[in-house]
This record gives C-alpha cells, structure tokens and sequence, in this order.
C-alpha cells in the first residue's frame, strides 16, 4: 500500500486534540457517512473509515481513500445546590465551556489484494472528554488554593486490518488497533487527601499511554436486500498514566473498554436504504471508569489504590437508526436517530462535575455529492438534546452536604472527501 510514513503520525498528533464524545465518552459515529446516519455502520460500511465499526466493512468499500473532519461543540454545565451544611456557601453554576470547539480529524485508505482480501487501515478519534473550568470549583480545591479546573482525555486508534471473503456472501474481517491517549486534570488538590499519591493526583500537564488490543467482525449478505452484521472488539491494554498514578485506579491504569454490537442494513429500494445497529460499551469493567468514587473513599480505598475509586459509570447500550435515499446519481441523503442508557447515576454526580457525559439523544442529517472527477464530498450535521443527571444529596456529609446537577447539549458538523484509487 503506497501510503506516506509520515502520515499517520501526523494524523495521531492532530487527533490528539480535546474532544468530548457522545456514548458516553466514545463518538456517536464514525466517519461522516455514518455520523449522518445515527452512527449506523456495523452492517453497512460506506468508507475506508468502516473498520472503525466493524472491520469487515473494509471488504465491501473498494480501493478507495477517505479524508475527513468533525468540528466539535459541547456545552456543559455543572450546579451545586445548598452545600456546606445548607448555607449554600459553594452553590452556584459553575460553566466547563471555558475550552468549547474541538476538530476531530479521520482517515481511511483501503485496497483490494486479491477478489477474496482486502487490507487497509482506519484512523479515528476514539472518544474522549473535556471539561475546562475557568474560575475552577471551589469545593474540589485545597483550603487556599485556586485556579482553573477540568479534565481533558483524548484517545486515537490506528487500526490496520485485513478482510476474507470466504463465501460469495460472507466476509470477515480483522483489525490490531493500536492506541493512543493522553490526559490531564487540574484543580482537584482538594482530594490529596484521599489520594494514595498526592503529588500524582493533579496538575502535572499531559501524560501519555499506549496500548493495542483487537476488533473482529463479520457481514453476511443474507439476500440482494438484507445485510447483517456483527463485530466486538477486546479490552484495550493500556500502558499507565503515571503522572496520575494517584488519582486513576491500580497506579494510573486506564483501558479503553470492551464493545461488541450487531447491525442490519436493508435496501428497500433501489434508492432507498435503512439501517439499525445497536452497541454496547463495558464502562464498568475498567476500575478507573467503572468503580464507584466517593463511596469507595469512604470505604477506606484510596485513589489510585489497586481496585480504587473510580467514576462510577454504567455499561452504556447506544441504539442507531439511520437511513439514506439517492435522490439522483450525484446526490444521497441520510438521516438518523441514535439513543444511549445514561452511564451516570446520581449518587455519583459529585466527581462527574469532571466528565458530565449526561447526553442520550442525537438526531443527525447528512448528505454526499458526487463531484464531475467522481470523488466524493460529504457532509454530516449531528444534534444531542439537553440532558441532565439531577444528583439529590450527592455531596455527603462530609463534604458538607448538597446536591449535584449535570447538564449538556452537544452539535457538530462533519465534512470528508473520499475517492476510488
């Protein structure tokens, strides 16, 4: 494959940008296509940005390349409601929006080896989270200190992968995602208390983690006008974030979770095509993300501690609807529905201040034009509605009591070019 060295690092350091995602923190799609479609792409692969859905998808796009960018808005918002014993002393609404609009780059490229194997590689924005507190939240900052507070997590795959047509209608596929994160906190000295490393619990600047782990998949076309689909891609193994050795669990460790999903894709018509797919995400197999945080602080478990404190998130299911018309030779037009169960329980609102991944709802549009030279140019519009995690006594006793209110709507706005080599 004729592709430059100096490309995907290049796209690595680009996508390392701030990003909040939508599934809780993974992206509600990925590639354009698909972001216009509710995310939809396990079973109907529309690029060489596929495998980041399912790898199989790579065995049904042709030789082609795809190049593209999301431009990212969230809006967040935090509330803190009679605190310190009831004088309200910490209440206010505390805006995370001091960082807002984020770019999100994506790059696919795929060629076919033989009538029955495909290899080719997808790079995306896994996910991630921000949160930029300008004036910081007072409540989280050691007596006498001040500054800004927030996290910013950004993780990017680099997935080579390899299909196998092993019937006329039945291909499967195989990507080694190759990871890359970073992470920062800042404004929590608060909690040094609580923390099995206090000088690795907070403002240290940007720490950096590696680690692979493996995506399968398959699509079997059960006819001329449904398509099927199914992939799960493993734990992500991580290399640890040792500058936070004591804020994350186990000293640092943060893998990227295990998902699986399945998919169907129904051509209607010969204009007309529907898709479904739905996912799930185990958030709460990863300590760092998945433990619970104040209960297991006062549980004697420090952060950072093997099997510590955590964030307290659910297992997330997304389930994507999409649909897309050619209206003419040049022009398709799609549209989606993506809905996912809210990874953020009450009781756990208090360090979610941090990561208020509060959104369920997104309604997307999108549309491609095919250009004279036969190259492509798509666009994707992607609106999550307002949702909040309304966290009643949230704030313990110990803290002074008081409730936790989370809120967030996001928009973006996707554009990639793409053309058959």
């Amino acid at each position: 494959m004729k592709l430059s060295h100096k490309l995907l690092p290049l796209l690595a350091l680009v996508a390392s940008t701030q990003a909040y995602a939508t599934d809780g923190y993974f992206a509600h799609g990925y590639g354009v296509k698909s972001q216009g479609m509710g995310g939809v792409g396990i079973a109907l692969p529309q690029d060489a940005i596929a495998a980041a859905a399912n790898p199989a998808g790579l065995g049904l796009v042709g030789d082609r390349i795809d190049i593209g960018a999301t431009w990212f808005r969230p809006q967040r918002e935090s509330e803190l409601v009679n605190t310190a014993g009831g004088t309200g002393f910490f209440d206010g609404k505390y805006s995370g929006d001091d960082t807002e609009n984020f770019v999100i780059p994506e790059f696919g490229y795929n060629q076919v080896i033989t009538p029955e194997v495909t290899l080719g590689v997808s790079v995306y924005g896994n996910g991630g989270m921000n949160t930029d507190y300008k004036n910081g939240i007072p409540l989280f900052h050691a007596p006498g200190a001040s500054g800004s507070a927030g996290v910013d997590l950004a993780q990017i795959i680099v997935a080579p992968t390899a299909t196998w047509k092993i019937t006329p209608t039945q291909i499967v596929g195989v990507s080694l995602n190759l990871a890359y994160q970073r992470f920062e906190i800042k404004g929590i000295s608060g909690f040094a208390g609580f923390s099995s490393s206090p000088n690795n619990l907070t403002n240290k600047g940007h720490d950096s983690s590696y680690g692979s782990g493996i995506r399968v998949g398959w699509i079997g076309q059960v006819n001329d006008a449904v398509t099927l689909g199914a992939t799960y891609q493993s734990r992500t193994y991580m290399s640890k974030f040792n500058k936070y050795k004591g804020l994350f669990a186990d000293g640092g460790d943060f893998d990227i979770p295990a998902n699986y999903g399945v998919g169907i894709a129904i051509k209607a018509t010969p204009a007309l095509t529907l898709a479904a797919d739905v996912q799930r995400i185990e958030y709460s197999d990863v300590d760092a993300v998945g433990n619970a945080s104040l209960s297991n602080i006062f549980a004697g478990k420090a952060l950072g501690s093997k099997n510590g404190p955590g964030f307290g998130w659910r297992d997330v299911t997304a389930i994507k609807l999409g649909t897309s018309y050619a209206w003419n030779e040049q022009l398709t037009i799609r549209a989606g529905y993506n809905h996912s169960s809210q990874p953020i329980r009450k009781s756990e609102a208090l360090f979610n201040i941090l990561a208020p991944g509060t959104v369920q709802d997104h309604i997307t549009f999108g549309a491609t034009y095919v250009l004279p030279n036969q190259s492509e140019l798509s666009l994707s519009y992607m609106h999550a509605f307002e949702e909040k995690v309304r966290g009643a006594n949230a704030i313990p006793g110990a803290f002074g009591g008081g409730d936790v209110n989370l809120k967030m709507y996001q928009n973006s706005l996707g554009i990639a070019y793409g053309w058959k080599i």
